[in-house]
């Protein structure tokens, strides 16, 4: 007896499945019908066929060409060619100046004077340095004048020197947070 109780209570609800409908006469909006597109729409023929019960309906699509704007004649000015792009060009024009597009035009003195420069006193004067007298980018040194390779090693083991001895003075949280960081990276 107890399971046919227990199969009983536990097909039976405890919460309402729908909410209830509204009584007739109360204020309550009926619901929504949207109106057919089809048979609503200005633009749609319809042709009904007595003989089989059947009703086509023909809407134009919304993107059908005006036969008052063709693309030999546009109406709208979106359409129409602009009038400073010169004929047979066919990339849009650009809308800032692209700083790779530049050309630094040097003298072959110019350069020479930089490797010299660079090769004599690499430290004072570096990329930017240089970059900054001959007004063009630090890649574009790098790219003219660039370091043996024994002098960039030796820059990078003199910069890691710096860097470790700059590590040494951080506080244990400090140091510790770091860890977690480069941990935490490895795992990307």
């Amino acid at each position: 007896m107890n399971r046919r109780i227990s199969s009983v209570l536990s097909l039976s609800r405890g919460y309402a499945t729908r909410h209830p409908r509204p009584k007739p006469g109360t204020s309550e909006r009926p619901p929504y019908h949207a109106p057919d597109p089809l048979r609503n729409n200005p633009n749609a023929t319809t042709t009904i066929l007595n003989d089989e019960n059947l009703t086509f309906i023909h809407r134009p699509p919304p993107s059908a060409p005006s036969p008052f704007s063709l693309t030999t004649n546009p109406v709208s000015p979106l359409l129409k060619p602009r009038r400073d792009v010169p004929e047979g060009t066919s990339m849009p024009p650009q809308l800032r100046a692209s700083k790779l597009s530049e050309t630094f035009v040097l003298t072959e003195e110019q350069k020479a004077e930089m490797r010299e420069l660079r090769r004599s006193d690499p430290k004072q004067w570096t990329r930017s340095a240089l970059a900054r007298r001959f007004g063009c980018p630090s890649w574009f040194i790098e790219y003219i004048a660039a370091l043996p390779k024994s002098a960039r090693k030796a820059a990078r083991r003199e910069r890691d020197a710096a860097h470790a001895a700059n590590r040494e003075k951080w506080s244990e949280r400090h140091s510790m947070v770091k860890a977690i960081r480069l941990r935490k990276r490895e795992f990307w």
